[in-house]
């Protein structure tokens, strides 16, 4: 079974940074294509970005672009999202997620098998 978990949240100004991270279980994350996501109260979930664990392939939103950096821990089974110059409109709820590999759309939900709990992000302006 696999369960992912994520932690790194929290509240910081805008300008500011914080790092996300997914430690999964059950499964080495070197056999997942992963991928993180965020969504807001009442909206769909938006990909924000994934990364082809195999070969180290990294995909973006637009809005994220030069912002922020997905990566990954093969030792510590763990995913991670740095996330700098963050801005208010980057408030809303975090989700790592996972697949098995095949082909895919990077930072489309419904390409995902498991997702982890969630961990809030807040930008005060």
């Amino acid at each position: 079974q696999v369960q992912l978990v994520e932690s790194g949240g929290g509240s910081v100004q805008a300008g500011g940074s914080l790092r996300l991270s997914c430690t999964a279980s059950g499964y080495s994350i070197s056999s997942f294509q992963m991928g993180w996501f965020r969504q807001a109260p009442g909206k769909g979930r938006e990909g924000v970005a994934a990364i082809l664990i195999r070969d180290g392939s990294t995909y973006y939103a637009n809005s994220v672009k030069g912002r922020f950096t997905i990566s990954q821990d093969n030792a510590e089974n763990t995913l991670y999202l740095q996330m700098n110059s963050l801005k208010p409109e980057d408030t809303t709820m975090y989700y790592c997620a996972a697949r098995w590999g095949g082909s895919w759309s990077p930072l489309f939900a419904d390409d995902y098998n498991y997702w982890g709990q969630g961990t809030q992000v807040t930008v005060s302006s």
